[in-house]
């Protein structure tokens, strides 16, 4: 099998060319789509104006890049090896006695590293962008605020607090536990606020019980705004919270950084929550290089047809087709996943090992008969 690595990078360049290209006009489209729903829901906000509609656009886009990603590498190495081949360097370079499997390892490498890069580099900014962009969109289009966040090992909560004002709030801060006793924290602070965030009291309490829709302190010493300490005893701080609605609003998977997600994790279980979502979300960014060689390679399986013998149009549409099914097994695994019916490892990694057998099973019908 004769290898030529002037004809391998000459592909690879070809490939890659492509893939960016595709990656950005993709990119690019669905940006534009997202910019038009912003303005749809900023039409009634007052406060909303161009400029912040066009700001968490664009602080969305690495995220829709790493969303695209695969179908871009896909679409772009279609179009790339389809002009190879209609320009008959393919044929040229195959009756020189190279085969397919040297050729296709510029490609490969080419899209490997894509996603390597797309989970080192985009996933990190991505995350801190999605992030700015959520908060925008919470604060100025939905008219929320964030509702709890682990920090330092501790749990922070914000919820209405109408028993010393009418709109006030408060914020609890404490280390939870989750076990047959229900949800605890320990350790707990709670802050009193107006509604202009002025301080109305705060309280210390060893431990604070979720039940019937009240958080329970015990032995609560509260401060007022004398700053004297009252007698410790129990207290009942009425709240709107439940433990699913609590776990439900911690950090979205797509605003933490491939690297900030393992610590993530344990802090997450070790406070005996879920982290399913986290851990299936970890596993995907993982999958992503193997998912991009696959459609490198699922690429050129549908593409390097010679147009002289005819259905062209009706592979590439077959290539097309590949990889929107692809996305399906992937959007219906990661709904197994999350759902707890597949393990997590599978739901994950199913979608681009299947997209890697079935390119190498057309490759090699397609070189070796």
């Amino acid at each position: 099998m004769a290898f030529s690595w002037t004809l391998t990078a000459y592909i690879a360049r070809r490939f890659a060319a492509m893939a960016l290209a595709m990656t950005l006009a993709l990119a690019c489209l669905v940006a534009l789509f997202d910019f038009i729903e912003l303005l749809r829901r900023a039409a009634t906000r007052a406060d909303a104006g161009f400029g912040l509609v066009a700001t968490i656009a664009g602080l969305r886009l690495p995220f829709v890049v790493l969303q695209i990603l695969p179908f871009a590498v896909l679409l772009g190495g279609i179009i790339a090896f389809w002009r190879l081949a209609r320009a008959s360097e393919l044929v040229v370079a195959r009756a020189a006695g190279v085969s397919v499997w040297s050729f296709l390892m510029g490609p490969v490498a080419v899209a490997l590293c894509l996603g390597t890069l797309a989970i080192t580099v985009v996933s990190p900014l991505s995350a801190a962008m999605l992030a700015r962009a959520e908060r925008l969109d919470a604060t100025y289009l939905r008219n929320a605020t964030g509702l709890s966040s682990l920090a330092g090992g501790r749990l922070w909560l914000r919820q209405a607090d109408p028993g010393l004002e009418p709109n006030g709030i408060a914020i609890l801060a404490g280390v939870p536990e989750v076990g047959r006793d229900g949800f605890l924290l320990r350790g707990v602070s709670v802050w009193r606020l107006s509604a202009q965030d002025k301080p109305l009291a705060r309280v210390e309490a060893p431990r604070a019980r979720l039940a019937d829709g009240a958080w329970n302190l015990e032995e609560a010493v509260t401060f007022g705004t004398n700053r004297q300490p009252s007698a410790p005893g129990p207290l009942r701080l009425p709240t709107p919270l439940t433990r699913d609605r609590i776990e439900e609003t911690f950090a979205s998977p797509d605003t933490l950084s491939f690297w900030a997600l393992p610590s993530f994790i344990a802090v997450l279980e070790s406070s005996g929550f879920s982290a399913m979502r986290h851990r299936l979300h970890y596993h995907s960014l993982l999958s992503l290089p193997l998912l991009t060689a696959a459609m490198a390679l699922l690429a050129a399986g549908f593409s390097m047809r010679q147009s002289r013998r005819g259905g062209v149009a009706q592979m590439i549409g077959a290539g097309i087709a590949a990889g929107f099914a692809l996305f399906l097994l992937d959007k219906v695994a990661e709904e197994f996943g999350q759902a707890g019916t597949l393990p997590v490892a599978l739901a994950a990694w199913a979608p681009s090992v299947a997209g890697l057998l079935l390119a190498l099973t057309l490759l090699l019908y397609l070189e070796d008969g």
